[in-house]
């Protein structure tokens, strides 16, 4: 299943791609689904929403549901980041071997934790603010990972069990309000600096999440281009970590690390510019697109 979120006659809704350019709308009457109190409902993979929501995808009758107008063209919504406002946004920093390598680093023994405000996240095709005062903003291509239940202290062996699913990130960066700083928080927590989606694509969907190709192009020209293989701490051992410390819940983001080719590794740096088009495409999660405006 692929999960979007949307806006539909000025209200937000949650629902599921179909056959790609169909979008089906768990919240119309016609689903027939359960009440939700929030999007988070429908990234629970033990409650009745997400359960209900997976019974009706699988055997849709696409035909019925578009005719009584619970099924949309994609063409005619407004896709958001498919988890609107996540509890928390856990990010990990220098997770590519390859990225390590490039920064002339040390593969580092424990994941690098930090965070984003949840405020910062944005959906596809969303404009991408370069805050005033910030010269050097900078990009990162990064595979998500989606928490669809409630972890505490799991195991690896465990920890799959309480995945959802994945999407693409765009890790947004301003590099000198981060190093001026001395800490990342700023640096990474602007406004509109997480764009999330296109979509969620459920567990089931992905074969092997530690074998996808990850890229990032600025307008056209591919800037990154790696492998989740990678990927230093992999998901398991990220989930597990991180829960030791933190409760994970549904609808829990985690951006998982990004591969070399950053801008500002670049010689000279090559940093985001207003009318700049970013793509990042992780492989079987679409592609997700963002244009940077300037603050003014």
């Amino acid at each position: 299943m692929k999960i979007v979120s949307f806006h539909r006659d000025g209200q937000l809704s949650t629902g599921a791609l179909l056959d790609g350019d169909l979008v089906l709308d768990f919240q119309h009457e016609a689903a027939g689904l359960p009440g939700a109190d929030g999007p988070l409902d429908w990234m629970d993979t033990d409650g009745a929403c997400h359960q209900s929501a997976r019974r009706l995808v699988e055997g849709a009758d696409v035909a019925k549901l578009q005719a009584a107008g619970a099924v949309l063209p994609l063409a005619g919504v407004e896709l958001l980041s498919p988890i609107p406002r996540p509890g928390k946004v856990i990010c990990i920093g220098l997770n590519y071997r390859d990225h390590a390598e490039e920064s002339g680093m040390e593969i580092p023994k424990y994941p690098l934790v930090f965070s984003k405000f949840s405020s910062c996240v944005v959906g596809q095709d969303a404009d991408v603010k370069l805050p005033r005062g910030a010269k050097e903003v900078d990009y990162e291509a990064e595979f998500g990972v989606v928490i669809g239940k409630t972890a505490t202290d799991v195991s690896e062996a465990d920890a799959m069990d309480h995945v959802l699913g994945y999407c693409n990130i765009n890790d947004v960066s301003a590099r000198d309000f981060q190093f001026a700083d001395g800490q990342w928080q700023r640096g990474k927590s602007c406004e509109t600096f997480c764009p999330t989606g296109p979509f969620i694509a459920t567990a089931d969907e992905i074969a092997d999440p530690h074998e996808l190709r990850i890229q990032f192009r600025m307008n056209g020209k591919t800037l990154q281009d790696s492998s989740t293989s990678q990927l230093i701490f992999n998901v398991p051992e990220l989930v597990s970590y991180l829960s030791g410390f933190v409760t994970l819940e549904p609808g829990d983001l985690i951006s998982t690390g990004t591969p070399p080719g950053v801008g500002f590794a670049h010689k000279p740096p090559i940093y985001i510019q207003p009318g700049d088009l970013m793509e990042v495409e992780v492989e079987g999660l679409g592609v997700l697109r963002n244009k940077a405006v300037s603050a003014d």
